[in-house]
């Protein structure tokens, strides 16, 4: 890790969900294993205010109570910059072997010059599960699954509005049809664009990716509109 100082990783797999609470050590189980892509880009960009390249990394993390807790190894960001983590070290700080956990960087601060992290306890980052770059696979299998879900539940909301169509009015049938034309080619495009990703080889479902994203967000605002 220690060789990635200067370089920015862009999250692609759900971390938000696991590390995205008020107070790290309720969003993740211990013993659990965060996993991000493996991707890695010479950046300046701004994170909270930081130049990640001149204030963040290799920077020691520090508790209110002044104790050193790690050092700042890798930043992660999404794709959207609007989740960002910092990577750090731990072990050597919190007395056991390697110990590499996420962080939301909303979690730390500057105060005094020092990188903060208020409220952090040595015991706490140690609960925290080990950080693991995802490989390459591994993102591929969560964004298909991902798609996947999307796609399940266009068709139950299909299925959802076929049967209110079958109770209502003849005005409001009408409306109702719309809407379920409208999920019925959304999902047909949204399975033809997964589809022809899945076909590629593993090396080459990236290229798929921004088509199945765009037919996957066309469709989760049918469901929206037609559900809501």
């Amino acid at each position: 890790m220690n060789k990635k100082l200067s370089r920015l990783a862009v999250a692609t797999l759900a971390v938000a969900g696991a590390l995205g609470s008020a107070v790290p050590a309720a969003a993740q189980v211990a013993g659990g294993t965060t996993t991000v892509d493996t991707r890695v880009t010479e950046s300046t960009r701004l994170a909270v205010g930081w130049s990640v390249k001149k204030t963040l990394m290799g920077k020691s993390i520090y508790n209110v109570a002044g104790e050193k807790i790690g050092k700042v190894d890798d930043l992660i960001i999404s794709p959207d910059g609007n989740v960002s983590y910092v990577i750090v070290g731990a072990g050597g700080f919190i007395g056991i072997g390697r110990h590499d956990v996420a962080i939301p960087i909303a979690q730390i601060q500057e105060q005094s010059g020092r990188i903060v992290m208020p409220g952090a306890t040595k015991d706490m980052i140690k609960a925290m599960p080990q950080f693991a770059y995802a490989t390459d696979t591994s993102n591929r299998d969560a964004f298909v699954a991902a798609a996947s879900k999307d796609i399940a539940r266009g068709k139950a909301a299909i299925v959802g509005l076929e049967k209110k169509a079958g109770g209502a009015a003849a005005d409001a049938q009408s409306t109702i049809a719309v809407d379920i034309n409208s999920l019925r080619l959304d999902v047909k495009s949204a399975e033809a664009k997964l589809s022809l990703m899945t076909q590629a080889t593993a090396a080459r479902w990236k290229e798929f990716e921004a088509d199945v994203n765009a037919a996957t967000a066309r469709l989760r605002k049918s469901v929206d509109k037609a559900t809501g």
